[in-house]
């Protein structure tokens, strides 16, 4: 059983007893009749391949709540595409495959690279942003839910919590991310535990503490892919393309909504997906490139925010958190120990050791230039740019889909 503790600025919304399931998903089929849901799930097609996906696939058989299914399908061929449509026909729900990699998906790219409003390289964010498009234009859903389609105990009961407290319409709420543990024979979730953890807490401590960092500090598991969130922000954030999306993604709900109308909720008891290898030694991929990403973000956002950064304050940044990460393994060796599981301190301080090498990377990349990667323009400047645009997608995705 969870904790019932309120803390930072954003409500938690707690798993506590035994929570009846039956009368979540009753309540959400009738909010959901004036409050209709889409479902966005960004996947590789080795996702589509997994033993996850299946398992994931046979429990959205049993959800009556969400009206539509998109599968936003990263680099894949035509017959790939295709096998991937096939796989999502035995839905229930209305399915659409957008096809990223396809003729006319690049072809609407490309018109976006022309008028000057890019949507970055390829990734999770492109395919979530794309996806988000589509929904807009289609005009049907007031709410849309993001979940990540690796995850090994996926239940049903995950979304129906996820999108409660958005579709309930007496919660008020715009904006709901899940959170949960990552436990097997171990403890996982390193980048949240030993990186944003340290760094958002080290940030604070030199920067005399600013009401971002305490947004991003009320959040048990900030990284966490599954949220949910009403279709307005959808068409007024802006997000990274790459690993900085979840991050990126709480900057523009920071940004554009009070704190007020934004939750977490407990929606697993635990949760299990495939896990990135460290790659501390090449900073292209892996955990080692997603440090490297989420740090871009955080300075990019903090800058933004008027922060003034220098060699000086990044190299008592590095200093800092260190000494924040090094008493975070400690904490967790005591969480450790006293649930049986095993921990590796050396492992610990191995990834430790590669996050402050990410976090002297990402501050390098930002002296040169403050901006970084621009992000993928909020959907509204889209249409502005380009008149048509969302009918023109709406066309094409359906054209893929016959």
């Amino acid at each position: 059983m969870s904790d019932f503790y309120h803390s930072g600025l954003i409500t938690t919304l707690h798993w506590l007893g035994k929570p009846d399931l039956e009368r979540i998903e009753a309540e959400l089929e009738l909010y959901g009749m004036v409050r209709p849901v889409a479902l966005v799930l960004p996947a590789l097609y080795s996702d589509v391949q997994s033993p996850a996906m299946k398992g994931i696939r046979e429990e959205l058989k049993k959800v009556k709540f969400i009206k539509d299914i998109v599968l936003a399908l990263g680099p894949a061929t035509d017959s790939e595409f295709a096998r991937v449509k096939e796989f999502m026909s035995v839905l229930p729900q209305e399915v659409r495959v957008i096809h990223n990699s396809g003729k006319r998906i690049q072809e609407l790219y490309d018109t976006f690279d022309e008028k000057g409003i890019s949507a970055g390289k390829d990734g999770k964010g492109r395919s979530a942003w794309m996806s988000y498009g589509y929904i807009l234009a289609k005009g049907k859903c007031e709410v849309i839910a993001l979940h990540d389609c690796d995850i090994l105990t996926y239940d049903k009961s995950l979304l129906a919590r996820l999108c409660y407290p958005v579709v309930n319409p007496g919660l008020d709420y715009v904006f709901c991310k899940g959170y949960y543990a990552r436990v097997t024979e171990k403890l996982h979730g390193r980048v949240t535990r030993l990186f944003v953890i340290p760094i958002v807490r080290a940030l604070q401590k030199l920067t005399g503490g600013h009401p971002f960092l305490e947004f991003l500090d009320s959040f048990r598991y900030p990284l966490a892919g599954e949220f949910c969130m009403i279709t307005d922000l959808a068409r007024v954030n802006r997000i990274p393309w790459d690993w900085g999306l979840e991050v990126g993604v709480l900057a523009e709900v920071y940004r554009n909504y009070s704190a007020r109308r934004v939750c977490q909720v407990d929606i697993a008891q635990n949760y299990d997906h495939k896990h990135q290898p460290l790659s501390a030694g090449d900073e292209s991929t892996g955990l080692m490139k997603m440090s490297i990403d989420i740090g871009k973000s955080l300075f990019r956002t903090l800058a933004s925010e008027g922060i003034v950064f220098s060699d000086l304050f990044f190299k008592s940044l590095v200093a800092t958190y260190l000494k924040l990460a090094e008493d975070t393994i400690a904490r967790y060796e005591g969480d450790a120990a006293i649930n049986g599981l095993k921990f590796d301190r050396h492992e610990e301080a191995m990834a430790v050791d590669a996050f402050t090498k990410g976090i002297s990377i990402a501050a390098k990349t930002i002296m040169e230039n403050p901006l970084g990667a621009p992000l993928i323009p909020n959907w509204n400047r889209v249409i502005s740019a380009i008149p048509g645009v969302l009918e023109t997608l709406h066309n094409v995705v359906e054209d893929d889909n016959k």
